[in-house]
Formats: C-alpha cells, sequence, structure tokens
C-alpha cells in the first residue's frame, strides 16, 4: 500500500490516473447514497461516516477495488454481491471488468438504513 495519507483527495491523487476515475465516482456514488456522510481516513483508506462513526471503506489495490463492510441483506442480496464476497466482510470488483456502481451505492444505503438512517 502507498505512503499514509491525511484525506480522501489525497489517497485518490496518489493511485494510478484510471484507477483515479474509478475512486472519484465510487466517492460520488457513496455521497450520493449518504448524502450527509462524512469522509475521513481510517486504516489508511477512504472511510465514509455516518454521526460520527465509520460507515464504509473503499480502498484500491492493484487488481481490485474493495469495499467493506457488507450490509446485512435479503436472500435475492446476498445472490448479488455473491460472485464479488471476499471473506465474512469484504466485497472485491476486478478493475479488468465494468465497476458495479448500482450496487456499490445501494451496499452504502443499505449500511446508512441499518443504523437507522434513510438513505437517499
Amino acid at each position: 500500500m502507498a505512503e499514509q495519507v491525511a484525506t480522501v483527495d489525497e489517497y485518490i491523487a496518489s493511485r494510478p490516473d484510471d484507477v483515479q476515475e474509478i475512486l472519484r465516482e465510487i466517492r460520488s456514488r457513496l455521497r450520493m447514497a449518504v448524502p450527509e456522510a462524512g469522509e475521513t481516513i481510517s486504516y489508511g483508506i477512504p472511510t465514509m461516516t455516518l454521526h460520527g462513526r465509520h460507515l464504509v471503506y473503499f480502498s484500491a489495490w492493484k487488481h481490485h477495488i474493495a469495499v467493506y463492510p457488507i450490509p446485512a441483506a435479503d436472500i435475492a442480496f446476498d445472490q448479488e454481491i455473491a460472485p464479488y464476497r471476499e471473506g465474512k466482510g469484504t466485497l472485491r470488483f476486478s478493475l479488468r471488468k465494468p465497476m458495479p456502481y448500482d450496487l456499490i451505492h445501494r451496499v452504502a444505503a443499505l449500511l446508512a438504513e441499518q443504523r437507522g438512517q434513510p438513505a437517499s
């Protein structure tokens, strides 16, 4: 992983140009899903916060984007995220395939909803 960064902007800028575009779009989708979310760097990666608590993390790796944690959901949603599930709490999206931005949006919305905050 790259050197420590202080802001989400610095984190995104530290990645290759093509990955920066993806990270900016993910950030935008997360903000649309949870407009009142804040953001910080936690564990060296971008983290969206809600009411002072960490809500969703996202990070860029050599071959994939990771989003954590995975919200509790119904069977249909679990089946939809199954191809991306990595371990108990991580979704891994290959950089070689189209990024499922709508799914990432829904992950954030579900996490916010589970925190008792209606999402957009």
